[in-house]
């Protein structure tokens, strides 16, 4: 089953990690959820200014921000109820990984692109 999954950190330049995670959850048959308030939209496809802004279930969120800004969108962050979380590299956040785990939701340490490369994103 495909997912939808939300980019915290979602960009428009093809140099950006959770640029190239966009173009490969789209490769991979999965629908994108690109999040970033400094952008509109992404190669045609809308960006939502916040994770509030989004108004139907998430799969999968995506971390592309550090613990600086994932920490103040803590609220938001729970308040989405993804059933995954995964945190890329440099975007780790212990505090907020245990609050997460302790509503039930499975948090991941690994990198998006190479969970879909060797087939470890499917759940």
């Amino acid at each position: 089953m495909k997912e939808k999954v939300a980019i915290l950190g979602a960009s428009h330049n093809p140099e950006r990690y959770a640029h190239k995670a966009f173009k490969l959850l789209q490769q991979y048959g999965h629908e994108p959820v690109p999040v970033n308030p400094a952008q509109s939209e992404i190669e045609g496809k809308k960006v939502y200014p916040t994770l509030g802004a989004i108004d139907f279930p998430v799969d999968t969120l995506t971390m592309y921000v550090g613990p600086a800004i994932s920490s103040k969108l803590e609220q938001d962050i729970l308040s989405l109820h993804p059933k995954r979380v995964i945190f890329n590299p440099g975007s780790e956040n212990p505090d907020l990984e245990k609050k997460l785990e302790q509503k039930g939701v499975q948090v991941v340490e690994a990198c998006t692109l190479v969970m879909l490369r060797t087939n470890q994103f499917e759940r």
